[in-house]
């Protein structure tokens, strides 16, 4: 197969016609024709059906569409790491950042990323660990930072930071111990994140194996908003104290570590195991490996 026949087969399609597609390309509709007819020769099937309005893909084209946009994206990556092979990579990253990460690292990612790739160009975007997974293994990202995620066959992990989890509760409530253990979590009324929210599984997972049952009176996903709940007396919450740092300035809070047994949840770098690893995306795996995840626990006024 011939990639600029693919590629101008993606182009009628997405066009919805040869005109269009040939306006597009700078080609006649003729020189357009041709080719979509040697791609259909060379396959041995009917890729495209002209109608009254343009051209749609048949069957055996939508099988092929996939294909051919992938095949377009791996050679644009090939081209863009060859072409930078000798200087700074070229190129485009799209990386998953949790809020709470992202909160208080985004900037310093974004600003080391631009002084060591001046010719790239990185996508953040931010979301719950989960989401981000289901994001990575659909593709849509290329690299992630994720809480805690499940195992999953077509993700490699790369654990980054551990940290204990605390207890949370009203400043204006009764004085916390200095430490509390994990059974008496079952004490206290909370507000913790729904499931399938990555800490939500692995506090379930802790109390659960220990037969520790909670006091779930609400579940809210949003740090800042749990924090705003547990200020006002809706109740205590579990998360890391970096959590507390970053999102409950201002707020009268009181806080107990956990343990026994600490309970850790884990920052770990994600990437998927089968996509082919440009240059840029390992260059951008070794910097969000050196990023200073020790600036999560000094955060305390952002």
């Amino acid at each position: 197969m011939d990639l600029t026949q693919l590629a101008h087969f993606v182009r009628v399609v997405d066009a919805g016609g040869f005109t269009r597609a040939a306006a597009q390309l700078d080609l006649t509709q003729s020189a357009l024709s041709r080719q979509i007819a040697l791609l259909e020769a060379d396959l041995g099937q009917r890729l495209l059906n002209r109608t009254g309005r343009g051209a749609v893909p048949t069957d055996a084209g939508l099988a092929l569409l996939g294909h051919a946009k992938a095949l377009l994206e791996l050679a644009d990556r090939t081209r863009d790491e060859l072409l930078g092979w000798n200087a700074s990579p070229r190129g485009r990253v799209v990386v998953g950042l949790p809020p709470r990460v992202a909160h208080v690292m985004a900037a310093s990612l974004v600003q080391r990323f631009r002084e060591r790739f001046p010719l790239a160009v990185i996508s953040v975007a931010e979301s719950l660990s989960t989401h981000l997974r289901e994001w990575l293994i659909a593709g849509r990202l290329d690299l992630a930072l994720l809480f805690d995620p499940p195992a999953a066959p077509q993700l490699e992990y790369r654990t980054l930071s551990r940290e204990p989890l605390v207890l949370v509760a009203p400043g204006s409530g009764p004085a916390l111990p200095s430490r509390l253990r994990l059974a008496a979590l079952s004490n206290y009324d909370l507000v913790l994140p729904g499931v399938p929210n990555a800490l939500r599984s692995l506090i379930d997972g802790a109390t659960r194996s220990r037969g520790v049952r909670l006091r779930v009176v609400a579940e809210v996903d949003s740090v800042r908003t749990v924090l705003s709940l547990v200020h006002a007396g809706a109740g205590s919450t579990v998360m890391p104290e970096t959590g507390v740092q970053a999102y409950g300035q201002g707020l009268d809070l009181r806080i107990a570590p956990i343990g026994a047994p600490v309970v850790r949840n884990s920052l770990v770098l994600a990437a998927p195991r089968a996509r082919p690893q440009t240059r840029l995306m390992r260059d951008t795996a070794t910097l969000l490996a050196g990023l200073d995840f020790a600036a999560l626990d000094r955060n305390r006024g952002a």
